[in-house]
């Protein structure tokens, strides 16, 4: 069984997706029936605590995306410990997010727009899937690393905040790109840069916010695998060396490319290391966001 923990409504949706298309494709390798299970809310909070509590024998799985990592951050108290309650088994794919802005905001580059995002007096607001998505972190990391204020507008999903962005609620949005292009085809919004590190496979005519104005800028969501901490080690190689296996396969690569998702696949050891990168990386940024705005 595979656990997809995320609601739809928000960037979920692709969770839902890969876990889909991996299980179809394990039916086919292993003969036997693969279920993929939705267990949302609380951020993921609720399907990762089952998963964490479940027996350690591979046969119950997890996909997780970058709210894995900012739960701790967001809350007090979770039902779990994000890294030893869990076996890191693979990277699947990743997803950069898409900077937008609305028409009638006057910046035609990342650049321009830190400019005016650092001049006006009323400041800019951005639009998120909600606190601790990758969409939010982006704003976050984004006003930190140009020195800016802008405002943080949380809404219940991806999909609503671009709707508020196209009728001019909003400034701007660092939303997913499969949402995010086909306005930006027809003139409602406008496109400045990728987050990620590199230029995207989906829109490589976009350049990256790094390359253009705020170097080592890089915000992507990552999708994983993982398991209940105590699966045998055996286990958790041979589960990763299917997943890697599966990551090569055209069609794979195309159905996640259509849902803006690249393929990225990592050994278990190389994805827990960059869970506790990214659980350092975003928890000191949230930290340090969150005194700035409520001073001692």
């Amino acid at each position: 069984m595979i656990l997809a923990p995320f609601s739809p409504a928000a960037m979920g949706s692709v969770t839902d997706v890969v876990a889909r298309v991996l299980a179809q494709k394990l039916i086919e390798r292993w003969a036997q029936p693969v279920v993929v299970e939705d267990r949302r809310g609380a951020n993921g909070v609720i399907g990762s605590e089952l998963v964490a509590k479940s027996a350690p024998d591979g046969y119950t799985l997890l996909v997780v995306n970058a709210a894995h990592v900012t739960n701790p951050a967001l809350h007090a108290k979770l039902p779990y410990d994000t890294l030893r309650d869990f076996a890191p088994v693979s990277m699947i794919a990743v997803v950069p997010s898409v900077l937008v802005v609305h028409p009638s905001v006057p910046a035609r580059s990342v650049r321009e727009l830190v400019a005016l995002a650092g001049a006006r007096l009323d400041g800019l607001n951005y639009a998120s899937a909600g606190s601790g998505s990758s969409t939010h972190l982006a704003g976050l990391l984004f006003n930190t690393m140009a020195g800016v204020s802008m405002v943080h507008v949380p809404y219940k999903g991806g999909r609503l905040a671009l709707t508020e962005l196209i009728g001019g609620q909003v400034s701007l949005m660092f939303g997913s790109m499969i949402l995010s292009m086909p306005h930006v085809s027809t003139g409602k919004l406008r496109a400045l840069g990728v987050t990620s590190a590199k230029r995207s496979i989906a829109a490589p005519g976009l350049p990256t916010i790094a390359e253009t104005a705020l170097p080592g800028y890089e915000v992507t969501t990552w999708f994983a695998l993982l398991a209940p901490a105590k699966v045998p080690g055996p286990v958790v190689n041979k589960l990763n060396a299917e997943i890697t296996s599966l990551l090569t396969l055209p069609d794979i690569r195309d159905r996640m490319l259509f849902h803006g998702a690249e393929v990225h696949h990592r050994s278990s050891a190389d994805l827990g290391d960059h869970i506790r990168r990214e659980l350092a990386k975003w928890g000191k940024l949230m930290r340090e966001s969150a005194a700035r705005m409520d001073p001692p």
